[in-house]
């Protein structure tokens, strides 16, 4: 069983390397939106906790945040965690630390996926995807076969993100490294840092990661 955190930029990868996980490896993607969207149609305690911070348009804390990281990790159901998006402070990775060591687990690694920005920034600008099935396609590197038809499920509905533009990106980039590099030096000293070249081809990215696993073990 293994646990790690995925840390890179935005448009780095590291949705496509979670999914290869958890249908390789039987992993169980741990991403901070989509629990907090599952957590506020749950009906649970804690949903409704999520629900009315949400409502109210506030930002929901790294109490409430752990405490659905929590529940997942007692439901279990997988072949290890897949950390992604949180934690994004300091604070977040030591409570973090805390929670797993509270359930007598912990971080067997944690995988930054480095970037060159100008390469990035030609990368993302160039990204949409399937508004009915999610799949993802590029203009140069993985164009659909029919323009304007997705290749799997056939639909026209190809969208691109607002915030996927040139000068959105930088701003995006320059708060990540503001936000993450504290987490960087702090992982690093506890030893449990791997870095990869987040822009290689996705199945050499896919091999490191699978790489780094296989020595924790």
């Amino acid at each position: 069983m293994s646990n790690i955190i995925l840390l890179g930029p935005p448009g780095a990868g590291k949705g496509t390397q979670a999914r290869k996980l958890v249908e390789g490896r039987g992993m169980v993607q741990l991403s901070t939106g989509d629990m907090l969207r599952e957590a506020k149609t749950s009906g649970t305690e804690m949903g409704k906790r999520v629900a009315e911070v949400m409502d109210r348009g506030e930002l929901v804390t790294d109490e409430i945040v752990i405490g659905l990281i929590e529940e997942k990790l007692v439901a279990g159901g997988g072949s290890g965690f897949i950390f992604d998006g949180f934690p994004r402070t300091l604070p977040q990775a030591d409570a973090l630390g805390r929670l797993l060591a509270r359930m007598g687990q912990k971080l067997d690694a944690v995988i930054e996926m480095r970037v060159d920005d100008a390469a990035l920034v030609r990368r993302i600008t160039g990204r949409f995807t399937c508004g009915q099935c999610g799949e993802v396609y590029h203009d140069e590197t993985k164009p659909t076969q029919v323009e304007g038809t997705c290749d799997v499920c056939g639909s026209h509905d190809l969208k691109r993100r607002a915030d996927d533009n040139e000068d959105s990106l930088k701003t995006r980039l320059m708060e990540y490294y503001k936000k993450t590099s504290p987490l960087i030096g702090y992982y690093y000293h506890a030893g449990d840092l791997f870095t990869i070249d987040g822009l290689a081809e996705i199945d050499a990215v896919a091999a490191a990661i699978a790489g780094i696993l296989d020595q924790q073990h």
